[in-house]
């Protein structure tokens, strides 16, 4: 009886900034520019990455899945951003609704998984300089990239399918620009119990678990910096580690805003609050793959070279 009683969802209603319309044509506007720089900056970090034998090291290899990923995540979910903003078209089909969700939670737990190896690459490259080609060869690093998307993907699966399964009974308005799980979660009408422990084991493996390996590593990083004689061994380390170092804070920060904000913050009023998180949302989902390459390349020698190489090789070849 309880299930004739519920309507079937088809369609989804996302709010985004609809309170604010002024505010939508700035919004447009800066995320059609961000999204342009995303896709040359990390194209051009792949293309360096694979073109120049200089940058085949595992860092590299890393940085230039991170890219691919950035893409990837972006050209998922801001494509559909650009087109509400624009034409107002606010609704998503439910299956829609499902391939935007797996994406960003794929994305989301695999760039986690990557940071986390990034940071135990840096710190054998500084901590364990002789042992570096033994711990990380070829194959190790492969394996820890293919583990990382794997594993994001998995996770990813599991989340969508258990979300997609709840019932909805006529309430599609979600109050986010995507089919973010957490806002998707609130319109169903069944007990979302098994949905918030899969999340809360996810959050663990995927967010707490890497964030560990990042502090440690750089506990270790920053030990063995401090004990080194020379003022310019120290520098380089220094420098080779900032660009992640920067990374991971904006990354996490954003995260962690999202997801481990305090109850009483929802009492703010519906209006700012979700000005608020779509800001954040955007913050997230479009600044941090804009900044990914820029970083790298501002803090970067190796990545200057190969670009200056790439360049004057395309020079000659015209």
């Amino acid at each position: 009886k309880d299930k004739i009683n519920q309507t079937f969802v088809r369609e989804f209603i996302l709010l985004g900034l609809s309170g604010y319309p002024k505010l939508e044509i700035i919004f447009f506007a800066l995320i059609l520019v961000m999204y342009v720089v995303i896709l040359i900056g990390n194209g051009v970090l792949i293309i360096a990455s694979i073109f120049d034998s200089h940058l085949h090291t595992p860092m590299y290899f890393f940085l230039g899945n991170l890219s691919f990923l950035d893409i990837c995540y972006t050209s998922s979910s801001v494509s559909s951003k650009l087109v509400s903003l624009i034409s107002k078209k606010r609704n998503i089909s439910f299956s829609g609704c499902a391939v935007q969700m797996f994406f960003g939670f794929a994305m989301g737990s695999t760039e986690c998984l990557l940071l986390g190896m990034m940071a135990f690459d840096r710190y054998v490259a500084i901590c364990n300089s002789l042992r570096y080609p033994i711990v990380m060869s070829k194959v190790v690093y492969i394996l820890m990239t293919s583990i990382s998307w794997l594993s994001g993907g998995i996770n990813s699966i599991v989340q969508t399918s258990l979300a997609m399964q709840l019932p909805f009974c006529g309430n599609n308005i979600i109050n986010h620009f995507l089919c973010e799980i957490l806002a998707f979660l609130k319109l169903a009408c069944a007990d979302i119990s098994l949905n918030i422990l899969t999340l809360a084991v996810s959050n663990i493996a995927f967010l707490v678990l890497p964030l560990l390996v990042i502090i440690f590593s750089y506990m270790f990083i920053l030990y063995t910096i401090l004990r080194m004689n020379s003022a310019t061994g120290r520098s380089k380390a220094f420098s080779t580690c900032t660009a992640h170092l920067t990374l991971v804070i904006i990354f996490y920060g954003t995260i962690f805003f999202m997801y481990a904000k305090p109850k009483s913050q929802d009492l703010l009023g519906k209006d700012n609050l979700q000005a608020t998180e779509g800001l954040v949302s955007m913050f997230y989902g479009v600044v941090t793959p804009m900044l990914n390459p820029i970083i790298y390349s501002l803090r970067n020698k190796d990545v200057k070279a190969a670009k200056k190489y790439l360049l004057s090789r395309k020079a000659i070849n015209q």
